[in-house]
């Protein structure tokens, strides 16, 4: 009788431990529609979505929610911070990181408006 106790409480807090927000997503949605914004995604996808997936903290923290200027994006992207490494030009051409840094703005955006309208 006791293990059937606790293994209901077990599942009733680990039921009770989950997030209301769990598969909402993070930001509003972005349009694919331009090919810079879709290029973007696809250069965030390969490189950068393994540590912030989706821009949010995983294994490195969030960032579309940081008001860093394109420069010290571009700074960070090339030279690392912490445990990021540096992705020189061979792994992310300059073309490249440009879509990136207008992607990862466009990311901050969306997430800037879907904040606005929370209630």
């Amino acid at each position: 009788m006791k293990n059937i106790l606790y293994t209901l409480t077990t599942i009733v807090l680990l039921f009770a431990c989950g997030t209301a927000k769990r598969g909402e997503p993070a930001f509003a949605a972005i349009p694919d529609s331009e090919p810079a914004i879709a290029q973007g995604r696809v250069v965030f996808d390969t490189f950068c979505n393994k540590c912030h997936p989706g821009g949010e903290a995983g294994l490195g923290p969030a960032i579309n929610n940081k008001p860093l200027p394109g420069f010290l994006m571009r700074f960070q992207v090339r030279h690392g911070l912490g445990v990021m490494p540096a992705f020189s030009e061979k792994a992310i051409s300059d073309d490249e990181l440009d879509i990136l840094i207008a992607y990862l703005k466009t990311m901050r955006k969306a997430k800037h408006d879907k904040d606005a309208q929370a209630p």
